[in-house]
């Protein structure tokens, strides 16, 4: 199992190029916190933990990709000179297991070979090759905190696997599914389906 992560502490995303393919995206989401009713979104600024700041470059690609799902929650960037209404912390980690054709539990594996039974016959010892399918857990976190106090306000995560990496299109919807549903929380995992942007990758 492998894992690159830019999580709120570690920092190592890969960029791959983007494909072309799905229209939507389901996401599994968690959303916690107490945002204060009647208070509007108002001006954000990023924060970096240290471990964030020594990856300068990663750091400034996730926030990239977190930064269309928080103007559409209604949140505006903050300009030089004006202090933000809240900081906001960023998480983002893809995993990728392999699991070959030969793992199917039903199937016996010994030495070289393979013993299995047909469903139409008896069993019999085979030859193959082994072909390993990898598959990508892909994972964002977003923590919204009140400048002036540190006060956590809201904290969303959101989750999805397939086939493909995916990192730039997957990780921005996932982070768009996060905060789909901003202020509401809802900590039961459910499901949340956001679009792809034309440059995704064809398999979930």
């Amino acid at each position: 199992m492998n894992r690159r992560e830019w999580a709120l502490g570690t920092v190592s995303v890969l960029v791959l190029p983007g494909c072309a393919g799905l229209h939507s995206l389901e996401c599994e989401v968690r959303t916690f916190g107490t945002w204060p009713a009647g208070r509007p979104p108002g001006r954000y600024a990023f924060e970096r933990l240290p471990s964030q700041q020594a990856q300068s470059r990663d750091s400034a690609e996730v926030e990239a990709w977190a930064q269309p799902a928080l103007e559409a929650a209604g949140f505006r960037a903050t300009t030089a000179g004006v202090a933000p209404d809240v900081l906001v912390q960023l998480g983002a980690r893809i995993t990728r297991f392999e699991r070959g054709v030969w793992d199917d539990p039903l199937w016996w594996r010994g030495g070289y070979g393979r013993w299995y039974a047909k469903p139409w016959g008896g069993p019999y010892w085979g030859w193959g090759h082994r072909f390993d399918t990898p598959r990508y857990e892909r994972e964002v976190a977003i923590l919204l905190h009140d400048r002036a106090s540190g006060e956590p306000l809201y904290e969303a995560r959101a989750s999805s696997d397939g086939f493909s990496q995916g990192v730039c299109t997957y990780i921005s919807a996932l982070f768009a599914a996060a905060l789909k549903d901003f202020p509401a929380v809802n900590a039961t995992p459910h499901t949340v389906s956001v679009p792809l942007s034309p440059l995704s990758p064809s398999s979930p």
